[in-house]
């Protein structure tokens, strides 16, 4: 099966190469493979994660759901024990999850940004953050190694599952919401609240920043928020070509501040009160530029 791990996981055609079958083979590779004793080969961890504990989540996309409960199924089957997202939640709390559950690696259903005909994958190291390309290509090996065997995925009946206490449906935003308070000075943002619009284009990221301001008293007003798997026909993708509702939100007086996030809310783009786009890598800049001027922090930044 032709499956190639690129920037941060597979992505495929929905019904064309992104299928339950060729899910359920890449996710005995991944399984076969977090089961490796090379699997932790060079990890940095501050704490030795649980071997046979895993996180998987899913975004908002078309069968997105589905497609994580047969990856549980799958991981499930091979001893694992499975938090499964109980609803569409951001990959980076899916990632905080992984750090916080001490599992030794998780599962994203998502196609990030992609336009809505496409599904995919992204795995997670222990640490939360994406898995190295040596991790990335230990799965593939497995992969290759099971089709050449004629070897199939191992696979658990998900009733089953939950009543053996091997898939247990957890919600990710609480610990998430506390790990970004020990981050973020909600209190100095209280001190001067805003109006701003949320415009989280119809992904996983629906109502998460409306949630963790709750209690500033900014005034969040959201558009695209509704579940909608066809991301409206555009794709979500946070880039000024696809924001023009949320520059139509701003002129209209919604906001002076605009916020959007993309199909899986690990991306965000900005807008003034004049709709006038403020690109990621901006938003890094000035990020750095208050962490070394307000919060005199010091030190290098890593760059990709």
């Amino acid at each position: 099966m032709p499956v190639h791990f690129g920037t941060d996981g597979w992505r495929g055609v929905i019904s064309d190469t992104f299928t339950f079958h060729n899910l359920r083979q890449v996710t005995q590779a991944i399984a076969d493979a977090v089961a490796s004793e090379a699997w932790l080969n060079g990890s940095l961890l501050d704490s030795s994660p649980d071997p046979r504990r895993m996180v998987v989540g899913f975004d908002t996309r078309f069968l997105s759901d589905r497609y994580a409960a047969e990856t549980a199924r799958v991981l499930a089957a091979n001893g694992y024990k499975v938090y499964l997202a109980s609803a569409d939640a951001p990959t980076p709390a899916i990632s905080y999850a992984v750090r916080q559950l001490g599992a030794i690696a998780g599962v994203m259903i998502t196609a990030s940004h992609n336009a809505p005909r496409y599904n995919g994958l992204k795995l997670k190291a222990a640490f939360g953050g994406s898995a190295a390309g040596e991790q990335c290509r230990r799965v593939e090996v497995y992969l290759n190694d099971n089709e050449s065997r004629g070897r199939g995925p191992n696979l658990m009946d998900y009733d089953r599952a939950r009543e053996a206490g091997l898939i247990e449906r957890f919600n990710p935003t609480p610990a998430y919401y506390d790990h970004l308070r020990t981050l973020i000075d909600f209190d100095l943002i209280a001190e001067n609240p805003q109006h701003i619009v949320v415009d989280s284009m119809y992904g996983s990221g629906r109502g998460q920043i409306k949630g963790i301001l709750q209690g500033t008293g900014c005034e969040v007003f959201e558009i695209r928020g509704e579940m909608n798997p066809g991301f409206g026909g555009i794709h979500p993708e946070p880039i000024a070509h696809y924001l023009g509702p949320l520059a139509g939100a701003i002129a209209a007086g919604h906001g002076q501040l605009g916020l959007a996030t993309d199909g899986d809310a690990d991306r965000i783009g900005s807008m003034d009160g004049r709709g006038q786009f403020v690109d990621p890598h901006r938003i890094m800049a000035l990020s750095i530029q208050y962490l070394v001027e307000t919060r005199r922090w010091k030190g290098k930044v890593v760059k990709t």
